[in-house]
């Protein structure tokens, strides 16, 4: 159907100066924090209306009050043409002829300008939320490269990525999602390097969002994730603007949240999830050995539970006899099996993390280690835990904090449950078997689109210039490094 066919909308803002506030209370309620201030612009009768504490209208106001009028033009043309182009000193104006757009943009910030007999308004952008600054970002922490990190405003959040790209193919498309919160989203991407199907999918599934509120990326992250129902992220996070902007330059595409400092990026791959940004900041021989040792932690804190459950109850042919000694006197009067030991001290420790998480942070650390230090140590002495299990879980969860992204740990934390209960049963070759379907499962999964063990699965030499190591960039690069 053409656009001709459609008939046009009749603007829905009354004429009249009385009837056009009814009309805005009527929609938006008699709120006390919504305020209309008549004035006299140019000797015609005009209503400013915005909302406190949203919006900073002061310099509008004055702009209005203090315009002279120009006695050669009729009094109807002195309207908004006149305001836009010799009033107000705003860079961002809209006219709208619709209470829902004018509804819309109030909630936002902007600031309305009606003069009586229009049948449209003048929306300034006069936002003056206040913000939290630019600080460190905490969840990504790093010894050397930029402190920056994302803060809750839109705006400042597209600002530190153009800092970094100072580029023109550098694009930004605008969305508002949430039927009630309509919250801004940004879709960030590099034309030219984005791929464009994986652009069409990702706008496809933004479409099918059907929600009331969007208050955090983790809403829009449960949409448009691939399989919603796998324990290992499709879509990666990060509040560092260095990492979004390295994205970006790879050719992945960010989606950005007014609200929340934790930006996605799509698609991820599963190696990205033991990359830091750090990783590039360093020399790349350091950088290669932190990362394999990333690798060699996450094997530890899944399968070092569910070994030790499997070796101590069905497999103990297979310890040294000097260890395995030792370890029958320390098991000696425990009243429970291995894996019970296991699930008791995992679940310990699950809630400890928790508990030190929750409590203020002057004594949430403090907390949490000596509960950790003074329930083991009661425990192994009161005869509930053996020594080895205290050595196990802890070895564990050191390992599982070495991991850079916080959302691949929490599904390592699942599945290590998982796992020891099928040891308990199976023993290794019930291991075993876990593993190949686990490996199965990833090599099954895409995200947007992209096979998520990319790089590794199929392996391919010519991609593990930045995979499992970190190669110098002149050699990623097929340059020698010299001029």
């Amino acid at each position: 159907m053409n656009d001709s066919e459609h008939p046009p909308r009749r603007p829905d803002i009354p004429a009249a100066l009385d009837d056009c506030k009814a009309s805005l209370q009527r929609v938006l309620g008699d709120c006390p924090d919504i305020v209309y201030r008549s004035i006299s612009f140019q000797r015609l009768p005009g209503l400013i209306v915005y909302i406190e504490g949203l919006a900073d209208p002061r310099h509008v106001i004055e702009a209005l009050l203090e315009a002279k009028p120009d006695e050669r033009k009729p009094a109807k043309t002195r309207t908004y043409e006149t305001i836009r182009n010799e009033v107000v000193t705003e860079g961002q104006l809209n006219e709208a002829d619709s209470l829902e757009e004018v509804c819309a943009d109030l909630l936002a910030g902007s600031t309305m300008v009606y003069i009586d007999g229009s049948r449209s308004a003048l929306l300034v952008s006069t936002k003056s939320l206040k913000q939290r600054e630019v600080q460190e970002a905490t969840s990504q922490s790093v010894v050397r490269g930029p402190r920056e990190g994302f803060t809750e405003d839109l705006a400042d959040n597209i600002a530190l990525v153009r800092r970094r790209i100072q580029h023109p193919s550098l694009r930004i498309r605008r969305l508002r999602l949430g039927t009630k919160t309509r919250t801004f989203t940004a879709v960030m991407y590099m034309e030219g390097k984005a791929d464009p199907a994986v652009l069409r999918e990702l706008y496809a599934r933004l479409d099918r969002i059907k929600l009331e509120s969007v208050l955090e990326s983790s809403y829009i992250e449960e949409f448009i994730q691939d399989k919603r129902y796998s324990p290992f992220p499709t879509v990666y996070n990060s509040e560092r603007p260095d990492v979004i902007a390295s994205a970006l330059l790879e050719g992945r595409i960010a989606i950005l949240v007014d609200g929340t400092p934790f930006v996605l990026v799509v698609p991820a791959l599963f190696v990205q999830f033991f990359q830091s940004s750090e990783d590039y900041y360093q020399r790349s021989d350091f950088s290669s050995m932190v990362r394999l040792l990333r690798y060699f932690c996450f094997a530890i804190s899944l399968l070092t539970p569910s070994v030790y459950v499997a070796i101590t109850t069905y497999h103990q042919e297979m310890i040294p006899p000097p260890l395995l000694i030792s370890l029958i006197g320390q098991r000696e009067g425990i009243p429970f099996p291995a894996f019970v030991e296991a699930l008791i001290m995992e679940v310990t420790f699950e809630v400890l993390r928790e508990a030190g998480i929750r409590l203020p942070k002057s004594i949430g650390q403090s907390v949490s280690i000596v509960g950790t230090l003074v329930i083991g140590q009661a425990a192994v002495e009161a005869g509930f835990i053996s020594a080895a299990m205290v050595i196990v879980v802890s070895l564990t969860a050191i390992a599982n904090f070495a991991l850079p992204a916080f959302n691949v740990a929490i599904s390592i934390r699942m599945l290590r449950f998982a796992l020891m209960a099928v040891a308990a049963v199976f023993g290794l070759f019930g291991i075993m078997i876990s593993m190949i379907l686990l490996a199965l499962h990833l090599s099954s999964l895409e995200s947007m689109g992209v096979p998520y063990m990319s790089s590794l699965a199929p392996f391919r030499w010519s991609r593990q210039k930045d995979t499992l190591l970190r190669l110098p960039r002149f050699v990623r690069l097929g340059r020698s490094g010299r001029n």
